[in-house]
């Protein structure tokens, strides 16, 4: 894999929209197929990875591994490991994602409505 160069115009591009356009923030955070399906699932309560696995049965277990990670690095949800054989792990959101939970229900109602407003095409 080639490493990025941190001065290259596309990066420096990058940096300045992040910093400008909190739309470009978020979507940083949050941006990806996955992401926001997880925290959707997250805000009902703490989950072990079993649960979140089967609440989302299309996603493998290397991209929930991955999305995970990701999510925890930016400080979107916390992971407990609790120092027993076997581990009990779970996952919960932390407070910053937490936070995220109405845009996510947000985007939820709008889907809900889109569909409706879809299925109504189709009956007349």
């Amino acid at each position: 894999m080639t490493a990025v160069k941190e001065n290259s115009t596309i990066q420096e591009n990058k940096q300045y929209a992040l910093e400008q356009c909190p739309v470009t923030y978020v979507m940083e955070k949050i941006g990806g197929y996955w992401k926001p399906i997880i925290l959707y699932h997250l805000s009902s309560g703490a989950k072990r990875y079993s649960e979140v696995k089967r609440a989302i049965p299309a996603i493998t277990e290397k991209v929930l591994i991955q999305q995970l990670k990701q999510l925890q690095t930016d400080n979107l949800l916390i992971r407990e490991a609790k120092p027993v054989v076997p581990p009990h792990v779970t996952y919960k959101l932390s407070q910053s994602g937490e936070r995220l939970m109405p845009v996510i229900a947000a985007m939820a109602t709008w889907a809900i409505n889109e569909q409706e407003s879809d299925l109504s095409k189709f009956e007349e």
